[in-house]
């Protein structure tokens, strides 16, 4: 074990607790730590206390499942985008790189544009999702050639961009006083509306998928390798990718269906835990998981709370990411040309 690991991951843990600890806090109505506290024993302990209920609201009915939500959506991000970025032996690569978000996407609208409640377009989001990397899947498959791994990667640009296209053309569609404005809202990404039953319904899903790519975690190693090197080494490629492939699926499809599309988190969170623990990636899994959710958890704070209004997470993680990319990228150079 690198004996960098626990010290990186008790510091990641404390990181996390600390930011929940402001999540709560801060906001147009305060809460101060000890009031926080307070209610939180009282919750645990099934007593009472003498703070008012508007405190007990704000603390599970708003800002509880956000904090949840947040943390559950920004680990899922980017265990994926780890898992694709060593599945697919390209740092550049990150979650979306199947047309999972361009499918969850399309989706979404076409459920806005029927004017469907908001469980159908959580639904669809996830349903197109599937089918997105399911069609991107079978296509690459039937016509992989001598590389698989690139058959996949192109068709997934051009499964994504055909979907996209649908997107454009139901915006083009969409009445422009109702439906246009809900789905720029929810293509930009939120956590404002996230309920409990929203959590309820993506926390098993998002289990679903991270158990097994936490239990074939050494395995994943090998997916860096050619397929002829994994193959003699005893795996089978072909079966290992399609399990993991479809794990990373179902968490990435779990998150956007009730967040919309957070970008950046998939790309930059798997470069930074790379930087600070090494490439392997049974090391690099549990550090990603842990760094997005801090990343996530962060950036919301900041977007409810800096402004007058609420500024969009998706836009924040771009305005945010950009940069630490681009430092990420020198750092990594720089230590490249010294060694």
């Amino acid at each position: 074990m690198n004996p960098r690991l626990p010290a990186l991951t008790l510091a990641a843990l404390a990181l996390l607790f600390a930011l929940v600890i402001v999540a709560f806090s801060v906001g147009r109505f305060a809460i101060s730590p000890s009031d926080l506290l307070t209610v939180l024993w009282a919750k645990i302990s099934g007593g009472s206390h003498a703070l008012p209920s508007t405190y007990d609201a704000v603390i599970f009915q708003i800002r509880g499942p956000r904090i949840l939500a947040a943390i559950l959506i920004g680990a899922a991000l980017s265990g994926a985008g780890a898992v694709y970025q060593n599945m697919f032996r390209n740092p550049l690569v990150s979650p979306d790189i199947l047309g999972v978000s361009s499918g969850a996407a399309l989706g979404a609208v076409l459920a806005i544009f029927l004017a469907l409640p908001i469980l159908a377009i959580q639904g669809f989001a996830f349903a197109g999702g599937l089918l997105a990397v399911a069609v991107v899947y079978f296509i690459g498959n039937a016509v992989r050639g001598h590389d698989p791994i690139l058959a996949l990667i192109l068709t997934g640009v051009v499964v994504g961009t055909l979907f996209g296209s649908g997107i454009a053309l139901m915006k083009y569609l969409a009445d422009p006083y109702n439906q246009l404005p809900a789905m720029t809202f929810w293509l930009l990404g939120s956590l404002s509306s996230i309920s409990p039953a929203d959590l309820w319904v993506a926390i098993p899903v998002v289990l679903l998928g991270l158990v097994p790519i936490f239990l074939l975690r050494w395995r994943m190693n090998l997916l860096s390798l050619s397929d002829d090197e994994a193959r003699a080494l005893g795996v089978n490629v072909g079966r290992l990718r399609l399990v993991i492939v479809t794990c990373a699926t179902l968490i990435t499809a779990a998150a956007v269906a009730i967040s919309g599309i957070i970008g950046w988190i998939g790309l930059l969170i798997p470069h930074a835990a790379r930087l600070l623990i090494g490439p392997a990636f049974a090391r690099m899994l549990p550090l990603s998981l842990l760094l997005g959710a801090c990343y996530l958890l962060a950036v919301d704070t900041l977007a409810r709370t800096m402004a007058s209004i609420e500024i969009p997470p998706g836009v924040l993680t771009a305005l945010i990411g950009t940069p630490l990319f681009l430092w990420l990228l020198a750092v990594t150079h720089s230590r490249a040309r010294r060694s």
